[in-house]
């Protein structure tokens, strides 16, 4: 998902409306449907909704293992750090995606598509990386061993943020553009589900599988995107470190 997408106005509400639908299988139970819709503060759809994350945590689950399968958009893959190829590309000095879930123990690889030199970071705990400059057709990459939410940054453009979101666990999903989601494959029984998004307080809610009734869950978006932020060296941005090579 490579295409840019405008950040929704700072003042907005995230509605999420999701089905537990039982399935066959005393182990693999149950998929989670629904649609999330992102609008503004007069209740109209703004774009944005793709940047949310849906993820379940089984009541059961052992911390840092993972359990079968997850389901994304356009349908099921194995679940697992090795699952599939991880990535965040650097293009017209952006981040694509912008938001990223891995399973816990994913590493991540971070390819310059400009023509300039990037330097991609985070100083969030013990996520925390520093890949240096590197030129376009360069590509490096890091493995999060610890679970939460990491702020990715780069340090030539101070306008470039993403998010990688480490999971400990491996059923969740990201909405298609349209809003529409599902994870599928879920244990049956108690468990957590969680709905997560850079602008607003995660939400969550112990459920059921498979459940009575649907979920309804509201978000209302209280920051920025790219929130204020400093560079790896905890410094402010120089306004002065312009040239050919970075802009």
């Amino acid at each position: 998902m490579r295409a840019r997408t405008h950040p929704p106005p700072w003042s907005a509400v995230l509605l999420l409306a999701a089905a537990v639908l039982g399935a066959a299988g005393p182990a693999l139970a149950a998929e989670l449907r629904g649609r999330v819709e992102l609008v503004n503060e007069d209740g109209k759809l703004t774009p944005g909704v793709h940047q949310a994350v849906v993820y379940f945590t089984p009541g059961v689950a052992t911390p840092g293992v993972a359990t079968p399968s997850v389901a994304s958009p356009g349908g099921s893959r194995p679940g697992g750090p090795d699952a599939e190829p991880f990535e965040i590309v650097t293009v017209r000095k952006d981040f694509q995606p912008q938001v990223l879930p891995v399973p816990l123990g994913a590493t991540v690889a971070f390819p310059n598509e400009d023509p300039i030199l990037h330097n991609v970071f985070s100083v969030s705990g013990r996520n925390r990386f520093d890949l240096g400059l590197y030129r376009g057709g360069e590509s490096k990459s890091t493995t999060f061993e610890a679970p939460g939410v990491v702020q990715v940054f780069c340090n030539v453009h101070h306008s470039m943020a993403a998010y990688v979101l480490v999971l400990e666990t491996p059923y969740f999903a990201r909405p298609e553009t349209s809003g529409a989601f599902v994870v599928g494959d879920l244990p049956a029984g108690p468990g957590t589900l969680t709905v997560w998004h850079a602008q607003t307080e995660t939400w969550t809610r112990e459920i059921e599988v498979p459940a009575a009734e649907a979920p309804a869950i509201r978000l209302e978006i209280v920051r920025k995107r790219v929130q204020k932020h400093t560079n790896k060296f905890g410094k402010p941005y120089s306004r002065n470190r312009r040239g050919k090579d970075y802009d």
